[in-house]
């Protein structure tokens, strides 16, 4: 059964799907792009990534569709149906990747682009051996967290409910080392929502 929590990530997607569109477009100094060449530079073309909480496709998904094999995950079925609409030449997954069960060794990299701050934090040791299961020997992953000491934060964004949860730093690289992953590359990285300022916990990490 889906967690709560993550039920409320879903639900809330699916209501503010072009509010968060919108909202996305007009955040400044994103690192976003240098992360992800990052990630792509080190991988050959035509390999294999899973992007989890791929939202509606773009940017990321249009980007990485461009040169290697997509499987977006995301929980709300409105992004799903935009998802495939705008990147017909990704596979897509309506699912909580949380509970997602797939065959070990299909992926050469995954990518968390923002989507672990939606996360319940007591269930990210048990998504990092799935995702670790989930790649090839060396395969790679990219994922951006949060950096607060949020266990659980419901309430008002962007007009509807929504779920966050996080670890500090110093518990997200211990878990992932942990958990089998060697830390390749691990920075805070500001970026102005339109809001206010805010650091995410960019790792670039191996199996």
């Amino acid at each position: 059964m889906t967690d709560l929590r993550t039920q409320i990530v879903e639900r809330g997607y699916d209501v503010i799907s072009d509010h968060f569109l919108e909202w996305r477009d007009q955040i400044v100094d994103g690192p976003r792009r240098e992360w992800s060449e990052a990630l792509t530079s080190r991988l050959a073309d035509g390999a294999r990534i899973l992007e989890l909480g791929c939202g509606a496709g773009v940017p990321d998904t249009l980007l990485l569709a461009e040169r290697f094999r997509v499987t977006g995950v995301d929980i709300s079925g409105e992004q799903i149906s935009r998802a495939r609409a705008n990147v017909p030449d990704a596979e897509f997954i309506h699912a909580d990747f949380t509970a997602l069960e797939l065959e070990p060794a299909q992926f050469e990299a995954v990518a968390a682009f923002y989507s672990f701050n939606h996360t319940p934090r007591d269930l990210l040791g048990g998504l990092f051996e799935s995702i670790r299961s989930w790649l090839v020997p060396d395969g790679l992953l990219l994922a951006a967290f949060g950096t607060s000491d949020t266990g659980s934060w419901t309430g008002d964004w962007l007009g509807t409910t929504m779920f966050f949860s996080s670890f500090p730093p110093e518990t997200t690289r211990r878990m992932l080392s942990g958990a089998g992953f060697e830390l390749l590359r691990d920075e805070l990285a500001q970026m102005q929502e339109p809001e206010s300022a805010v650091a995410f916990h960019w790792v670039l990490a191996r199996r």
